[in-house]
């Protein structure tokens, strides 16, 4: 065996060892029960938006559709500068729901970071001490709150990580969106079954103003262009990782749309990427690294192998490893997120390492346009 081959089987080995553990924690996460108890936290949503107007009117109904008592809900909308209808969309639903508690304010540029910026803005005038956020191009469970505060009255935590999953049409790009985002999902889960929390989406994310306040808030993390959940969720695990758990129910699942256009879905995909960079968590650095490294080799050696420079048997093994350990993880990801009949397209499987490797080194090279906006490293 070449040095060649021995470099890509210690990379899969240590890939191997570092989703298995992730396999491990994912196991430890047990799914919480609702008890038969009052609703009583008072909850502040706070919705940042930008060029929304085919999606705002979705979320809000699904708002206005949860059971939960409307004295102990108000809605904080964000309006980022939009150039369309957004505005008027929702001004539009707060005539027709006048006894909801909702205030919409414009943004302010105070850093790199418009979502930050949005954040920062809404908490100081929220009423309530439970701060939620999630997207405009979500819908929420009509249970999600009611979920989260029964969690709250069980366990009295001050920071709560939920679920994201797409809803997708019956098509192969859909489908390969809908795996890349179980695959976060899955290692979201195990990070916290692991006591090492690293990961989380803002669209499902919630916090107390006074711990959101006593971490500092965006503060040190600003000049990221994105990172309002994950780079303060990592924030938060540095001052007390007890009070920040992970709530596995699917009462709290949160819906969002994935991306119809290529290059939007690149550009998304880039911008998550991105986030690594400003990483503390070391286990999160090295599985960023080692994901990048793993996917970067498997394209290596393929074109090694169409030089003739590998064996085809050689790389076939290699591919297996990690398919095998890939869908394992995904597998567990779908019995919680979907609970529907499971597969991975083997399209998928083969087109990921040149995608993974695609967005990895642009995250790290290039700048990114998203919702109109050019932003650089």
């Amino acid at each position: 065996m070449g040095i060649i081959e021995i470099t890509l089987v210690i990379i899969l080995l240590i890939y191997t060892v570092l989703i298995l553990q992730l396999i491990s924690g994912f196991r430890k996460v047990k799914s919480f029960v609702t008890t038969d108890v009052t609703p009583k936290t008072a909850f502040t949503i706070v919705v940042p938006f930008r060029n929304e107007e085919k999606n705002l009117s979705r979320l809000l109904d699904s708002i206005a559709k949860l059971n939960y008592p409307i004295a102990l809900i108000q809605i904080v909308m964000v309006d980022d500068f939009s150039g369309d209808n957004s505005v008027r969309i929702y001004n539009q639903w707060r005539m027709s729901h006048e006894a909801v508690d909702t205030t919409l304010l414009e943004n302010m540029v105070l850093s790199n970071s418009p979502k930050k910026d949005a954040l920062t803005r809404a908490i100081p005038i929220a009423k309530h001490d439970w701060i939620v956020t999630t997207d405009a191009d979500c819908t929420v469970n009509k249970n999600w709150l009611l979920t989260l505060d029964n969690y709250i009255q069980n366990y009295t935590p001050e920071m709560i990580v939920g679920a994201v999953m797409y809803k997708t049409k019956n098509n192969w790009f859909h489908h390969f969106q809908q795996l890349d985002l179980m695959s976060l999902q899955g290692v979201t889960i195990g990070s916290f079954g692991n006591r090492n929390p690293f990961m989380c989406n803002g669209a499902n994310f919630a916090y107390t103003k006074k711990f959101f306040n006593e971490i500092g808030g965006f503060g040190g993390i600003s000049d990221q262009a994105s990172g309002d959940d994950v780079l303060l969720l990592q924030k938060a695990v540095h001052v007390n990782l007890e009070k920040i758990h992970y709530l596995k129910n699917r009462d709290v699942i949160v819906k969002t749309k994935p991306e119809n256009d290529l290059f939007r879905f690149f550009m998304q995909r880039v911008r998550w990427a991105g986030k690594s960079t400003g990483y503390k968590n070391a286990f999160a650095k090295l599985l960023a690294f080692v994901v990048l490294l793993i996917n970067f080799s498997l394209v290596v050696g393929f074109v090694m192998l169409l030089a003739g420079k590998l064996d085809w048997k050689f790389i076939l093994k290699v591919f297996l490893v990690k398919y095998i350990v890939d869908f394992i993880l995904l597998y567990k990801s779908n019995s919680y997120l979907r609970k529907r009949r499971f597969f991975v397209p083997m399209a998928s499987s083969l087109i990921y390492p040149f995608y993974s490797s695609f967005v990895g080194i642009y995250s790290l090279l290039g700048s990114f346009n998203w919702k109109g906006r050019k932003f650089r490293k």
